[in-house]
């Protein structure tokens, strides 16, 4: 997968605890939001899981673990998102559907565009050894990984 600092990041690859949480699509200012975004369950909330990762970032790194977020979206709106949201971390574009086809990750359907559900995986060594699906409300989902880091990340 691309990610937002211009390289290629293959998540399988990257050792010791990784925490991957992907999301349907961030907002850009200018554009609108597709039509019934705010009632599709899940879909509403992108931003504010986004910033609720930046802003334990240092926690994660306490513990050791590296973090990204993820989404269909093309690399170009992801790093719009990460400028904008002043993400300490990279985002990763799985346009090509590769990822989460792979791992038959839930997807959803709106206005034509394939959006990943929101979820959380958490690998250790390349291996997922812990996901959180659903993730509801998608600003507390840090609180849950961080806590399960804590008890078995050790």
């Amino acid at each position: 997968m691309f990610s937002t600092s211009g390289r290629t990041v293959n998540p399988s690859e990257i050792p010791g605890w990784l925490v991957i949480y992907c999301y349907p699509m961030t907002g850009r200012p200018g554009r609108t939001i597709p039509r019934g975004w705010v009632e599709i369950p899940g879909a509403a909330g992108c931003t504010p899981q986004s910033c609720s990762f930046r802003d334990r970032y240092l926690d994660l790194q306490a513990l050791d673990c590296k973090v990204f977020g993820m989404s269909t979206q093309t690399t170009q709106d992801q790093q719009e998102a990460s400028e904008r949201l002043h993400l300490p971390f990279e985002l990763l574009s799985d346009a090509s559907f590769k990822f989460a086809q792979g791992l038959r990750l839930p997807m959803f359907e709106v206005e034509g565009m394939h959006l990943i559900k929101r979820l959380t995986l958490i690998a250790k060594d390349g291996k997922i050894v812990k996901y959180f699906y659903p993730v509801f409300p998608p600003d507390k989902n840090i609180d849950d990984v961080l806590s399960w880091l804590r008890e078995y990340g050790r």
